[in-house]
């Protein structure tokens, strides 16, 4: 029968992976942590340091506040066009044919961004920098995602995307200390885009030398003595058994994402919750300098909306992201979404509609520190996850890449209407309709997101089932 020979197959892989799936963390988990992790850092610092450029930039260049929105977003738009493209080419060429070509292309856009001379040439730079953003998401996810073992997959996951508290922590701490030096803004502004260059460089080596997952190695390009070999040296494992070669690869068309009802719910599922929470964060984020100079007073400085931002980010946004690492294996992926945006939506809906709050910088900041804190203790996190766990092998990559792709595709509109909502509904009408958002990720994620906590990938992503005729599949889907 079909069904006994998927079952075949899938238990094939499952012989040669198990070992990955069950083995204690490893140095190679850290060592793959820490070289994906320093590209995560480097994005967040590239692409909400622009905030505080478009700040110093506003009076010298005369920017108008859609020109202000435009150049805060073309990174981000730029970042969906790069995870669709990268998150195909892992596909299509391997993990690791790919790796390292994103880092390339950043460190390229960063370094030119520096060297404008008008709003054109930084837009044309900035673009040229999301697409190497985008391609990270996309890649570093997935990665770290097939290495992992079962029991701690969702922690290392995590561990690389919080890599961007740290990004977002040092932006505001360099741009303080150069407004405290004698050097001119327009020096200021060109150092802080350049320094986004400085770390992808120390990890370009080891990308591009890391071994193919064996996870790809075997569901997609059927070697199996590549995925032996590998997972025998990373797991320390000294007999792994052999299987039948020419068994063993997924035959499923990449099509099925969108024509079977299972992929097709997890794809809007794993986009939606991240167009919702990218809307939300980016527009807060690369915004924060409007935000606090709009609470503060219009006269407060660019030294004092930095150190806001940095108290926001410090205080409430850091401990987020790893406490969700912490967390994430424990009370699962779900769970943490669902709340993070939960009390997301209440708290927008606080500021929205009690005047005392938006009266005094103190309570604002408590407030809406609360709502930072769940996001990275929520959805920015989860949503990071999601598409890595639940996607089959020869598809995860695709299917990362339109989530993480929907994800910037919201963080461009949230960035792009900012300016211009601040002046049409003020901000407490912008932050009702935040709540709003918040409130809708909620109810999407109860409806649409499993809970893949604890599982193997293989069992997460379903490939057992997609080995199974047609028929079956189907009923599989409409049971679960």
């Amino acid at each position: 029968m079909v069904k006994n020979r998927g079952e075949s197959s899938y238990s094939e892989r499952k012989k040669i992976l198990e070992p990955l799936d069950e083995v204690g963390l490893k140095g190679f988990h850290l060592k793959t942590w820490l070289v994906s992790g320093m590209g995560f850092f480097t994005d967040a610092y590239d692409l909400f340091i622009i905030g505080m450029v478009i700040a110093m930039l506003a009076g010298p260049w005369g920017l108008t506040k859609f020109q202000e929105g435009l150049l805060g977003s073309t990174s981000l738009i730029a970042a969906v066009f790069g995870a669709l493209i990268f998150g195909k080419l892992l596909d299509v060429y391997g993990r690791k044919a790919i790796y390292g070509i994103e880092l390339i292309i950043l460190i390229a856009g960063a370094v030119l961004s520096a060297l404008s001379t008008n709003i054109n040439q930084l837009m044309l730079w900035r673009f040229v920098l999301g697409i190497g953003i985008g391609g990270d998401y996309a890649t570093s996810a997935i990665i770290m995602s097939e290495y992992s073992n079962r029991k701690d997959r969702g922690k290392l996951v995590s561990m690389v995307f919080s890599m961007q508290s740290l990004g977002l922590l040092v932006g505001p701490l360099i741009t303080m200390g150069l407004l405290s030096t004698s050097l001119s803004i327009g020096m200021d502004w060109r150092i802080l885009l350049l320094l986004g260059a400085i770390p992808p460089l120390f990890v370009i080596y080891y990308r591009r030398k890391i071994a193919e997952t064996p996870r790809f190695a075997l569901g997609v390009n059927g070697d199996v003595h590549t995925a032996r070999q590998t997972v025998m040296t990373l797991t320390d494992t000294e007999t792994i058994p052999k299987v039948d070669g020419k068994n063993v690869a997924i035959k499923q068309s990449p099509w099925m994402l969108l024509t079977n009802i299972r992929y097709l719910l997890l794809v809007i599922g794993t986009a939606l919750s991240w167009f919702l929470l990218d809307w939300a964060f980016y527009g807060n984020s690369i915004s924060s300098s409007a935000i606090m100079a709009s609470v503060a007073g219009k006269g407060a400085s660019l030294y004092t909306t930095a150190l806001y931002t940095f108290i926001i980010f410090a205080v409430f946004a850091f401990p987020g992201y790893w406490i969700a690492t912490a967390l994430m294996d424990k009370i699962g992926r779900k769970f943490i979404q669902v709340l993070g945006f939960l009390v997301m939506g209440i708290s927008y809906m606080m500021l929205a509609f009690i005047p005392a709050i938006m009266s005094s910088i103190i309570p604002f900041m408590a407030v809406y520190g609360i709502s930072y804190f769940f996001i990275e203790f929520g959805p920015n996190v989860t949503t990071f996850v999601y598409p890595s766990e639940v996607f089959p092998v020869n598809v995860r990559g695709i299917g990362d890449g339109m989530a993480a792709g929907a994800g910037k595709f919201g963080a461009f509109l949230g960035t792009l209407l900012f300016p211009v909502l601040l002046i049409m509904i003020h901000l407490n009408g912008l932050f009702a309709f935040l709540g709003i958002i918040s409130l809708i990720g909620v109810v999407e994620t109860i409806i649409l997101l499993p809970e893949p906590k604890h599982k193997s990938l293989e069992e997460a992503s379903g490939e057992h089932l997609l080995e199974q005729p047609s028929e079956i599949l189907n009923m599989e889907d409409e049971l679960s």
